[in-house]
């Protein structure tokens, strides 16, 4: 038996035999509670509880339909009357326009069991169901059908009994750390149960509890867990259910030997380098979901699935299985599009997973735009041993922004390592900028090393809503300038972008980035090394890189930049299944700027509104800002998340 990365949720009964099996997602509560026994708090009143559904009663009325034999009328709370509504047959029959009245009797003397057969899932076990037909109105039409139902006081979740049978109840008897993180960890999912004392007692909730407790125990070493049995015990005349769950964790399962399968053109070398988790080391499920992303990130597997062999001899040797299926050898795409930093552009990008034979990665782009074009080829080696990948590359660039022309030219070596959190690129460049403005045109080069270092801590990578996100470069080298000045410099850069909910549904956004080269003051280093702000990811409201110093009427790149960022968002609709449930809208303020030295920094403010789509490849940001500096509105459309 494999146990896999993604795991599917199964319904339950309200009581489950011994050998039962049960899969769903939950997350461990960050709570502490005593390590052993149960959990038997009182329940509150079944009258508190109930409250809100008792006093809401309305009515609900479903009109007959044309030609249709009767109208529905249903009273009751609301959450009562759209149970009725999709589920009664009254409900399902009020369309049919030939139904005798026999039948309609019929249906009429069912509906009292019929209704409650419905409430005792949801917890109420003692429902009143009155259903009468009243006449026709005088002068025409169709009879309507009342269903009132009163459902009574809920049934509460009353005392909890919670037993840990197999391997993990007898390590909880040892004297020694270990015995003590899982004592915790077991109290931690006691304290985590979704359907507590007190809760009103439903079906659902507790086939989504006991999924919960199952697949949190599984997610950390007991992966063959199941229950040895549970039961819910309802005392209708007390309305209480006593809730009684007993796991059997099945033995510890440790990560051993990592078997390839499905390669034909690359090495198994190349996925084994890019294992996260130490050999011997407790699995997790969340090791297993590291690696899965890791493959999906070196870019030379379109098929993957990472699974655990559950059924090793030894568990505490168990087999991780990487089934692959590989990439084509090449592949290239075209692509046309706009950009509100660059206008127009078309581009085509060609790949080849396995250049000239060898363990080579071979990147080349091209792309063409109005202000913009930019040509590259990179050489980037398979995964190494730690995951480490050596690169080197060529490039060429050409910007037209803020009434200044630049041309850069690149050539680099490096190495980059990439996992789930932390990205570290370290390169040596040479590099070169030709810079032209109104009056004057001069090349200046730099050979320099650079450090990049990203750190992610988000929920969600393609569109955060909680998190942090720190991106910091260091570099430094020896620069040329055109009127032949050289010496040494340092570059430095820090950015952060924190997610945060806020109240009331808003989520908040907060960005923020400083930046320094640090060299003489006469001397000159290429522009492409120095700092411009304005566009979709810094000071909106202002075009792509046209706020900095101006020389001869040109915005050209400053050795210091600072700007930062505010932003609110709340969703268009929270209702499930809405098609604008995905939708946002938003307001921000930005504010930066770039310039020679600090004492010159003078922020300009940009603020406005605008939408976001979550779209599958990343949020999808249209913004209508205006630019307090340039007073005017500027459009800008952005896709997905900067982890610079």
């Amino acid at each position: 038996m494999l146990l896999t990365v993604a795991v599917i949720a199964a319904p339950a009964a309200f009581a489950q035999t011994p050998g039962d099996d049960e899969d769903a997602s939950a997350s461990e509560q960050r709570r502490n509670e005593r390590v052993r026994g149960e959990a038997d708090a009182p329940a509150a009143s079944a009258e508190a509880a109930s409250a809100p559904e008792r006093t809401e009663t309305a009515t609900t009325r479903l009109d007959a339909v044309k030609d249709g034999a009767y109208a529905l009328e249903l009273r009751g709370p609301r959450r009562v009357r759209e149970l009725l509504a999709r589920h009664l047959d009254l409900a399902r029959f009020r369309t049919q326009t030939d139904i005798a009245p026999v039948e309609l009797g019929r249906l009429m003397a069912a509906t009292p069991a019929e209704v409650r057969a419905l409430l005792e899932p949801e917890g109420w076990f003692e429902a009143r169901v009155d259903v009468q037909r009243v006449p026709a109105p005088e002068g025409g039409g169709v009879p309507t059908i009342r269903v009132e139902v009163d459902p009574g006081p809920p049934v509460l979740v009353g005392r909890l009994d919670f037993q840990l049978r197999g391997p993990w109840s007898a390590a909880l008897d040892d004297n020694d750390p270990e015995s003590e993180r899982l004592a915790r960890r077991w109290a931690r999912l006691q304290r985590g149960w979704a359907l507590p004392s007190g809760r009103v007692f439903t079906q659902s909730g507790w086939s989504d509890a006991k999924n919960a407790l199952l697949i949190a125990s599984r997610s950390r070493g007991y992966a063959n867990a199941r229950y040895a049995d549970t039961l819910a015990d309802i005392d209708v005349p007390k309305r209480r259910a006593d809730l009684s769950v007993a796991l059997d964790s099945g033995p510890l399962y440790r990560l051993g030997e990592v078997r390839v399968e499905g390669l034909q053109r690359t090495p198994a070398s190349a996925a084994l380098n890019l294992r996260p988790f130490e050999l011997g080391s407790v699995y997790t499920e969340g090791a297993l979901l590291d690696y899965q992303e890791a493959l999906q990130k070196v870019g030379l597997y379109e098929g993957i699935a990472v699974e655990l062999d559950l059924d090793a001899p030894d568990p505490a040797n168990a087999v991780v299985i990487a089934r692959l299926r590989e990439a084509q050898a090449q592949n290239a795409s075209f692509s046309v599009g706009f950009s509100s930093n660059t206008g127009p552009r078309f581009g085509v990008e060609h790949t080849h997973r396995r250049f000239f034979g060898r363990d080579l990665v071979a990147s080349s782009k091209l792309r063409f735009g109005r202000d913009e074009r930019t040509a590259s080829f990179d050489l980037l080696t398979y995964p190494k041993e730690g995951g480490v990948r050596d690169l080197a590359g060529v490039s060429y660039e050409y910007l037209d922004a803020g009434g200044a022309l630049t041309v850069t030219q690149r050539a680099r070596i490096g190495r980059q390592r990439e996992t789930q959190r932390i990205d570290r690129l370290v390169t040596f460049e040479y590099l070169q900028t030709r810079l032209e403005t109104a009056t004057r045109s001069g090349t200046d080069r730099a050979l320099w090393g650079n450090v990049a270092w990203s750190h992610r801590d988000v929920n969600n990578l393609s569109f955060p809503t909680r998190g942090l996100i720190v991106g910091a470069q260091a570099g430094g080298g020896a620069a040329r300038d055109a009127d032949g000045e050289q010496g040494p410099f340092a570059r430095l850069q820090l950015g952060a972008t924190w997610y945060r909910p806020l109240v009331a549904g808003w989520l908040g956004q907060f960005r923020g980035e400083v930046a320094q080269v640090v060299k003489k003051e006469t001397q000159g280093v290429p522009d492409a090394l120095l700092f411009r702000a304005g566009g979709d990811d810094s000071v909106r409201g202002y075009g792509y890189r046209t706020l900095g110093p101006v020389r001869d009427g040109a915005v050209v790149g400053g050795p210091v930049l600072a700007t930062a960022s505010v932003e609110a968002m709340h969703r268009f609709t929270d209702a499930r299944g809405s098609r604008w449930r995905d939708w946002y809208y938003a307001a921000f303020v930005d504010a930066g700027n770039a310039a020679d030295d600090w004492n010159e920094l003078d922020p300009a403010l940009g603020y406005g509104v605008g939408v976001r789509w979550r779209s599958p490849i990343g949020p999808l940001r249209v913004d209508l800002a205006y630019g307090e500096r340039v007073r005017s509105v500027r459009l800008h459309i952005s896709v997905g998340v900067s982890f610079r």
